[in-house]
């Protein structure tokens, strides 16, 4: 008893030792001690205070707009052959006439990718003709997993748009919004599948719209946007924050193939015409007169002594088209259309599209400073492929 009880007294006294040198030499160590235990018993109570949902602060989000539309932008996958050949043989037409085609080691399969837009259920998509010219096969991957081979149903070269059609049920398609009622500044969401990465949202605002002078197509009317675009957005949707469709993004001003803020999509009023046409005839059918416009340019006013500032001066005038059949000649300043004015080469070539075919309208110019009217049969435009 004696000897445990001297065990004790000299455990006690070690331990009060201990403690004085900790508290005096390491008082910081005291109150980590006291902060471990006192975290410890929050653990094991729970008893903790949080903040409830509804209380965290407002923050901007365009997750509900991005959510309404993913489900209808698709990638698009296109897969053609590369028939070129360095062997003069075998492209030798009287071998052809008698072996037939021979097989060419020089052939390469070629696979690119862009995007797409589900505008009906019925499986009609909307993309660039740019993404699908030429493929020999067009593989359609959904964001859901599903996966479809599409057919072409039309394209039209001169706006660079092309409608697709792939056969699966319940396909979610995009609402259209209206792009004549937008403004620069509005916040957009580009969604397409950049580089091939997977489906992606970038966020920006219209920075300009109405740009006709980017010379990428006959018929331009783009929205600018500075939303993130890069290869393999063409053909995929440019919408507002609530989800709707403003336009297709068809191209972007690049000088190494990266995203420099300056993206361009096909409006929606395009989109509309455009892709009515096709669904319906499998082409776009436009109002032609056979006559090449020109801006009139400070210099050409100048050199002609040309005091109209606004309209088309006429450059050419096809032989037997329906212009040269009007009367209307070279140096002619075309200024309204039935009655429309054309305030240039764009205006012009737009309103005269916009006519049908086999009817008769009438044409306000200027020739040697003098107005007048002629009557002009419109005729159809022929098609025109783009150059490869």
């Amino acid at each position: 008893m004696r000897r445990l009880w001297l065990l004790f007294a000299q455990t006690a006294t070690i331990g009060l030792a201990l403690w004085f040198i900790v508290t005096t030499l390491k008082p910081d160590w005291i109150g980590q001690l006291s902060r471990s235990n006192q975290s410890l018993q929050l653990s094991s109570s729970m008893n903790i205070r949080e903040a409830p949902v509804t209380a965290m602060p407002a923050q901007t989000t365009y997750s509900i707009g991005a959510k309404r539309a993913m489900p209808s932008v698709v990638n698009i996958n296109t897969a053609k052959e590369s028939r070129k050949s360095d062997n003069a043989l075998l492209n030798d037409p009287f071998i052809k006439r008698f072996f037939g085609d021979q097989p060419n080691p020089q052939n390469e399969r070629q696979t690119s990718l862009g995007s797409g837009v589900i505008v009906s259920s019925q499986g009609f998509i909307l993309t660039n003709y740019h993404v699908i010219e030429g493929a020999d096969e067009i593989d359609v991957s959904l964001p859901d997993g599903r996966k479809a081979m599409a057919k072409v149903v039309g394209s039209d070269p001169e706006t660079d748009l092309a409608v697709i059609k792939i056969n699966l049920p319940d396909l979610p398609a995009i609402t259209f919004g209206h792009s004549e009622v937008t403004s620069v500044g509005d916040v957009v969401l580009a969604i397409g599948n950049p580089f091939g990465v997977g489906q992606t949202v970038t966020m920006g605002i219209i920075s300009a719209l109405g740009r006709n002078d980017v010379g990428l197509n006959t018929y331009e009317n783009f929205i600018q946007t500075d939303a993130a675009v890069n290869f393999g957005n063409s053909g995929g949707a440019l919408v507002d924050i609530q989800g709707n469709l403003l336009g297709i993004n068809s191209a972007i001003y690049s000088r190494n193939g990266g995203s420099l803020g300056i993206g361009f999509a096909i409006p929606v009023t395009t989109i509309k015409m455009v892709m009515e046409g096709i669904i319906a005839d499998g082409q776009v059918v436009r109002g032609w007169i056979g006559v090449e416009p020109q801006d009139i340019t400070p210099e050409m006013a100048d050199s002609f002594n040309i005091k109209q500032t606004s309209g088309a001066i006429v450059a050419g005038v096809i032989r037997g088209g329906p212009a040269d059949k009007a009367g209307i000649k070279p140096g002619d300043i075309l200024i309204a259309i039935e009655g429309k004015p054309a305030a240039n080469k764009t205006e012009v070539l737009n309103l005269i599209a916009q006519l049908k075919p086999d009817t008769k309208v009438k044409l306000t110019l200027l020739r040697n400073a003098s107005e007048s009217t002629v009557s002009v049969l419109i005729g159809k435009r022929p098609s025109i492929k783009r150059e490869e």
